[in-house]
C-alpha cells in the first residue's frame, strides 16, 4: 500500500487509501517526489560523499525538517549484552538483547530483530533511544505489546552474503536460534524484523528470504537501489558482483512479501527515495509505505521509530 504522508508528527495526509498508485505516479511526476523525478544517481552519490552539496542544500531549504514528537517511556527493563564466535562471518559478534518492562531473561516474548546502519553495530541500532526505551515507549498513554529485540554486530558489508562473511546466515542460523533458546520467538509468538538505513534494507530482504520466519517487518529510510551501477558507485563493498545483487534485490524479489504485515517510511529527499518508490510499486498489498517530508537523517528515523515500534507491537502475537 503506498501512502503519502504530510508529515510525521501530524495527521498524515491519504494515509490508507488516500492515494491510489496512479494518483501517486501522477503527484510524484508533477514534483511531490523531487528525488524521483530528478534522477537517482546523483542524488545518492552526493550523500554518499562522492559529489558534494546535496545535503548541505536540503538543509538550508528546509527539506530536512522533521518535528520528533515527545517521547514517553514506562520504566525501561534490562538488557544483557554478550559476544559468539559467528561461522558464518567468520568473527567474533557482539549482541545486546533488550526486554520491554516488567519483563527480565527466562521470559517468553516476540521477538523484534533490529538490524544496523552503515558504520554501526549492536550498540547503534536505534536511532535517538536505547533498544529498552523503544520497548518501553508508550503512545497515547498505552503501552506496547511486550517484545524483547536482539541487535547484532553485522559488519559494513551490507546485511546479504559476501563471499567469506554472511551475516545473513548469522542472523538467521546463529542468532535466531540462541535467543529462542532463551524462549524469544518460538511458536506462536512472533519474530520481526527492523532496520534503519542499511539495516532497513536488511529488514526487507531477511523477510524477502525467510517468510516462514519473519512474521513483520518495519523499515525506516531503507537502502534500496536500483540497479547493480548505482550501488557500487556509491559503496563498492555492498555487493561481490552484479550477480549477488540480483539475488538480493528488495525490489524485483517484493513479491515474496505476500501476506507479511510490512511498514516502510521514507522521506521524499532521502538519497535512497526512488529505490523505495520502486520497491513499493512492485509490493504487494500487505506492504504498507509512507512516503512523507524528510531527508536521511536522525530526526528522521527516530520520529519513524515510534509508528514503526507501533506497527510490530500490533503484528506480533502475545
Amino acid at each position: 500500500m503506498l501512502s503519502v504522508a504530510g508529515g510525521i508528527g501530524g495527521r498524515p495526509v491519504g494515509v490508507d487509501g488516500g492515494f491510489t498508485r496512479r494518483q501517486f505516479l501522477f503527484a510524484a511526476g508533477a514534483g511531490l517526489g523531487v528525488v524521483v523525478a530528478a534522477g537517482l544517481g546523483a542524488a545518492e552519490l552526493v550523500d554518499h560523499g562522492v559529489l558534494p552539496g546535496k545535503s548541505v542544500l536540503d538543509r538550508l531549504d528546509g527539506a530536512c525538517s522533521v518535528s520528533v514528537p515527545p517521547l514517553h517511556f514506562a520504566s525501561v527493563g534490562p538488557t544483557i549484552s554478550g559476544q559468539f564466535q559467528s561461522q558464518a562471518r567468520q568473527t567474533t559478534v557482539g549482541y545486546s538483547i533488550a526486554y520491554p518492562p516488567g519483563h527480565a531473561p527466562g521470559d517468553a516474548l516476540p521477538l523484534i530483530v533490529m538490524l544496523h546502519g552503515f558504520g554501526g553495530n549492536h550498540r547503534s541500532a536505534f536511532a535517538g533511544m536505547q533498544p529498552a526505551q523503544g520497548l518501553a515507549l508508550e503512545v497515547d498513554a498505552e503501552p506496547l505489546t511486550p517484545m524483547a529485540m536482539a541487535t547484532v554486530d553485522g559488519g559494513g558489508g551490507y546485511w546479504n552474503p559476501h563471499p567469506g562473511d554472511d551475516p545473513m546466515a548469522m542472523v538467521v542460523d546463529e542468532l535466531v536460534p540462541m535467543c529462542q533458546g532463551m524462549g524469544l520467538g518460538n511458536p506462536p509468538k512472533g519474530i520481526a524484523t527492523m532496520g534503519i538505513s542499511m539495516g532497513g534494507y536488511g529488514a526487507i530482504l531477511f523477510a524477502e528470504r525467510y517468510p516462514h520466519m519473519f512474521s513483520a517487518v518495519a523499515a525506516i529510510s531503507p537502502a534500496i537501489w536500483t540497479t547493480y551501477s548505482e550501488a557500487r558507485q556509491a559503496n563498492a563493498g555492498a555487493y561481490a558482483s552484479a550477480a549477488d545483487f540480483a539475488a538480493c534485490d528488495a525490489v524485483t524479489h517484493a513479491g515474496a512479501l505476500a501476506g507479511i504485515p510490512v511498514r516502510v517510511a521514507s522521506g521524499d529527499a532521502d538519497p535512497f527515495h526512488r529505490g523505495v518508490v520502486a520497491f513499493a510499486q512492485g509490493s504487494p498489498p500487505s506492504v504498507h509505505v509512507v512516503l512523507t517530508t524528510g531527508c536521511h537523517t536522525g530526526d528522521f528515523f527516530t520520529a519513524q521509530e515510534v509508528p514503526s515500534m507501533v506497527f510490530l507491537s500490533q503484528h506480533l502475537g502475545t
